[in-house]
């Protein structure tokens, strides 16, 4: 049976990634861009569910998010703002559009991509933390209240990831020290992180649900 997914984030990066392996599983794919699907914007993605076929999503994978940096002390209400709509109020309003569904069809899939920085962190990235967290918790919940449905929900937690937000957030100097702080001695490449992806939300993932699978080259073990 012919599957189809709605990939969040899917224009480059991780997110451009797992909507390629998920096209090379035999999935059709709606990759929704931001002129489509603002997920900074209420109205934008009650619009999209609205007139989208959210209705024949069998799995979402909520891989959209953004980081502005900032100390606890200078970030501000607005950014703060920003940050939980766009890493948490979106992914939520996106899961409850998919879900009735997905509980029609006793079937579904569920990708959260939250971060390391969910359970370790580093100096200015509070609200990067806090959204990424918050979204475990969603994550944990909904696996219990949609498992009785067929429905399996999961996160990914990345580590440090080739892509040009890490490029953006990390000097030279400092993704070379990073690399060498992973036991695996790089950075990860998106198609790590998408193969992981790519066997949750398939047919082979049928009893994994609830969990936050960390894939960071083992620097969270140090």
């Amino acid at each position: 049976m012919a599957r189809t997914a709605l990939v969040t984030g899917a224009s480059r990066g991780i997110g451009a990634s797992i909507a390629e392996a998920l096209r090379g599983q035999g999935v059709c794919v709606l990759a929704p861009p931001r002129e489509e699907l603002d997920l900074s914007s209420a109205a934008s993605i009650a619009a999209y569910v609205d007139h989208a076929a959210c209705r024949d999503v069998d799995i979402l994978v909520n891989s959209a998010g953004i980081n502005v940096l900032g100390s606890l002390e200078q970030i501000s209400d607005l950014d703060w703002a920003r940050m939980f709509q766009v890493n948490l109020t979106a992914p939520r309003a996106l899961l409850q559009a998919v879900a009735p569904g997905m509980r029609g069809r006793r079937w579904g899939r569920v990708v959260n991509i939250s971060s390391i920085y969910a359970l370790v962190t580093r100096e200015r990235r509070v609200s990067y933390s806090s959204t990424k967290a918050a979204l475990l918790g969603l994550t944990r919940a909904a696996a219990v209240e949609l498992a009785q449905h067929g429905i399996l929900v999961n996160a990914v937690c990345p580590g440090f990831v080739e892509t040009a937000l890490t490029r953006q957030n990390n000097t030279t100097e400092e993704l070379a020290e990073i690399a060498r702080s992973i036991p695996l001695g790089r950075l990860a490449h998106v198609e790590d992180i998408a193969s992981v992806v790519a066997f949750l939300c398939s047919e082979e993932n049928r009893y994994l649900t609830g969990q936050a699978l960390v894939v960071d080259g083992g620097f969270t073990c140090k």
